[in-house]
């Protein structure tokens, strides 16, 4: 590479240092063709100032060379995600795009971009997802949903890394507000990553550097008082080891001792915990004996060495965690004793062999739920189980990795609502099951949803509508749509995947089936009364044993769904009461017999004592006019019970109406209208016609001439020389609808013009 990419001040000279640096490290697994390439890039980017600072004020480019140079040495990354990272600012500016960069740099490279760009889409701090607490079960939703939406485990590798190089970078920013978000997200989301990741070094960075900006007197109150003690702890360290050196060595073990100070972010947990000061935390450091042996005498070395120091000093039994005769689910084996030392001092000491400690040491194992992210059923340990290894080994590992996440990708997914909270579902969960994990009355009521992406939520998109039946994908954003007119179904038992929107149907039909059975009980009661029988509940009880039904409970169902008819039940019950003698009312003589105009129609018949009446201004009984098909006098019209008790009133040509019969026909009444048309009814015409000038004016004019028409509203919208219009109208009867139709029908260039 050439390094002379600019000198002009201390940024340029720092990015060439940089560079040169980055050079030094990565050569060997470069390509020819690489450095000339990126040179040019980067050296086009500085000098034409295209790239400007983040929203820290620090320079992307020398952000990129650091995060590189980070992610070689503490995580081991190699060619294809150092590129990808130095070609991030770039691809960003927008001076370069994924797949310029996959030809230039090859398909792995252009993929792990693609990734980075669509997690960036996803976690745009812009974006509504950025909203949701990254706390608690929030915090570990988020993580998963980045691992399973990263395309290449690259890209999770390379978001740690830059984060922890952001956390070095951002002490003097003077964006406080931002620093804070970022320190937060570092503590809920990108540590415990690292964690179980096995990335521990960085974990405890990243976990002590959001403390320092979270929690700043915390930390440099802790930072001071650790400062201070070292000395002396180094010296109680050395005085506690020496004589357990001295008995181990003459007891012929070959082994070696680490000691190690907990983290300050630890020691802070620690005092918030237990409510203590400083000082009441006795375990600020812990003594790690390592045995040299071969494999068939671990555990004998390893309780030898447990005898020799319990031996030596008296052991905490409470404190005592024995995970090598059962070592923990995840692989992890060793022997942790506290021990009260010189002056009465609490050590903590952990005995393991070399093996477990290189098992633990590459992140297999390690502290894997010791105060670590909790394990779930998603298989997510299991997963990352062997990636720290992999990483140590080849290219190739990385691929394998991607096996892996897809396996787990398999499993659940992840969702935004639209204010960011996160949901996690099973795979293969619907709109219908969020719906019902929001709540029950947002599942009963929902209609569907609108659904929007991740890249369609960073580019502005109002997403696409979807039904309740639409599977959930991992990263889109679910607005549920609801009406208040929608009521759960059976068939919906079908469509949800979770036990909980289950359970939640079942009731909500349960619920639904009683006040069906109520109003249906209601409406059989008022038949009798108009046919003037006495309804006796001992009779009624025989009525329905003999129809076969052993349960009140099913005859009500059944009478409400239309699976029984209400006449049969009015019969068996009169049959019975009246002991095989039809009553005498009923019978009558073909001469007497008068054919019903609605019978005759094929409309629901019913005694004139049933039927409803509309008088003016519809005053003193419950019921509205549809708002569906909008009669008004002169309409043929029937009533229908709704749920609630209360009639609405239809046009009998009403589009609901065949459904209505079909389903519900008990709840149908007979209606007509009383006296003359006086009250104020609303109306909607459709008027097509050409697109000629002076048209519209016409309509509107022959409207205005009638003092009795009132126009409320008027939508017209014009299309390769047609227009079509919606006219609004309030008036009185059918007789003058008529009358207006035929008017307007006589405009010139007027094509259709019909009531809706």
């Amino acid at each position: 590479m050439n390094n002379e990419i600019s000198t002009n001040d201390t940024g340029q000279r720092q990015i060439a240092d940089l560079y040169q640096t980055l050079k030094e490290k990565a050569e060997p697994w470069l390509l020819p063709t690489d450095e000339e390439r990126l040179h040019q890039l980067l050296d086009s980017a500085v000098s034409q100032q295209a790239i400007g600072r983040d929203l820290f004020g620090l320079n992307p480019i020398v952000s990129s060379l650091q995060t590189s140079l980070l992610a070689i040495d503490e995580i081991g990354l190699r060619r294809d995600a150092v590129m990808a990272i130095m070609l991030q600012p770039c691809v960003a500016a927008g001076l370069l795009s994924t797949d310029e960069a996959a030809q230039a740099f090859g398909p792995a490279v252009g993929h792990i971009l693609h990734g980075l760009q669509r997690i960036r889409e996803l976690y745009n701090p812009t974006a509504e997802g950025a909203q949701a607490s990254l706390a608690g079960s929030q915090g570990e939703n988020f993580r998963n949903l980045l691992l399973s939406f990263a395309e290449d485990m690259r890209v999770i590798l390379i978001m740690i890394a830059d984060r922890v190089n952001l956390m070095r970078q951002i002490r003097d920013t003077e964006n406080r507000e931002a620093r804070y978000k970022a320190a937060e997200e570092a503590a809920y989301l990108y540590a415990p990553l690292a964690h179980k990741l096995g990335l521990y070094k960085l974990k405890s960075e990243l976990e002590d550097l959001s403390l320092k900006y979270m929690e700043t007197e915390a930390y440099y109150h802790i930072k001071e008082k650790l400062n201070a003690t070292k000395a002396a702890r180094d010296a109680y360290i050395e005085r506690f080891i020496k004589p357990i050196n001295e008995k181990l060595t003459a007891a012929g073990l070959k082994f070696h001792m680490k000691g190690r100070t907990k983290s300050i972010h630890s020691i802070w947990q620690k005092m918030k915990k237990q409510k203590c000061a400083f000082e009441g935390v006795y375990d600020l450091f812990a003594i790690r004996i390592i045995i040299d042996c071969p494999q068939q005498e671990e555990k004998q070395q390893c309780w030898k060495t447990f005898a020799i120091i319990t031996d030596m000093y008296t052991s905490n039994p409470k404190r005592m965690r024995d995970w090598l005769s059962v070592p923990k689910s995840n692989g992890y084996e060793s022997l942790h004793i506290t021990v009260l030392g010189p002056e009465q001092k609490w050590v903590e000491v952990q005995i393991r062999t070399e093996r477990m400690d290189e098992v633990a040491e590459r992140g297999v194992a390690a502290h894997w739920r010791y105060k670590g992210v909790k394990a779930d059923s998603t298989g997510m340990d299991e997963w990352l189980k062997g990636i720290r290894q992999m990483l140590e080994e080849t290219d190739n590992g990385l691929e394998a990795m991607d096996q892996f996440r897809m396996d787990l990708q398999d499993e659940e997914v992840y969702v935004f609502t639209p204010r960011g909270d996160l949901m996690k579902f099973p795979r293969g969960a619907t709109v219908l099951d969020m719906a019902y994990h929001i709540h029950s009355r947002v599942g009963s009521q929902c209609t569907g949803a609108r659904i929007r992406s991740a890249e369609g939520r960073s580019q502005g998109d109002s997403g696409r509508l979807v039904t309740f039946r639409q599977e959930l994908h991992s990263g889109d954003t679910v607005e549920i749509i609801t009406s208040t007119t929608q009521r759960p179904k059976q068939e919906w038992l079908s469509i949800v995947k979770t036990s909980r929107a289950k359970s939640k149907i079942r009731l909500a039909l349960k619920e639904t089936q009683q006040k069906e059975a109520l109003l249906v009980k209601e409406m059989l009661e008022r038949k009798f009364h108009n046919r003037k029988i006495e309804l006796e509940e001992s009779v009624m009880m025989r009525t329905i044993k003999k129809l076969g039904y052993k349960e009140a409970s099913d005859f009500y169902r059944q009478l409400a769904d239309g699976t029984l008819d209400m006449g049969t039940v009015i019969d068996k019950y009169v049959e019975l009461q009246q002991g095989e003698k039809a009553p005498a009312a009923d019978v009558r003589s073909a001469e007497e017999f008068v054919l019903d105009t609605a019978q005759a129609a094929g409309q629901p018949t019913r005694a004139e004592s049933d039927v409803l009446v509309i008088g003016k201004d519809l005053k003193g009984v419950d019921y509205q006019l549809a708002h569906c098909c909008n009669p008004i006098y002169g309409d043929d019209v029937f009533g229908f019970v709704t749920v609630s008790g209360g009639i609405k009133i239809h046009r009998t040509d009403c589009p609901n109406a065949p459904e209505m019969r079909r389903r519900f026909g008990y709840r149908i009444v007979k209606a007509k209208w009383s006296g003359k048309g006086a009250s104020q009814y609303q109306i909607t015409l459709r008027v097509i016609g050409n697109d000629d000038l002076g048209i519209v004016n016409n309509l509107t004019s022959i409207i205005s001439k009638d003092e009795k028409l009132v126009l409320r509203s008027i939508n017209i919208d014009s299309h390769d020389g047609l227009f079509r219009g919606n006219l609004s109208l309030m008036m009185s009867d059918t007789a003058r609808l008529e009358t207006l139709i035929k008017k307007l029908r006589t405009v010139k260039g007027i094509k259709q013009v019909e009531r809706i």
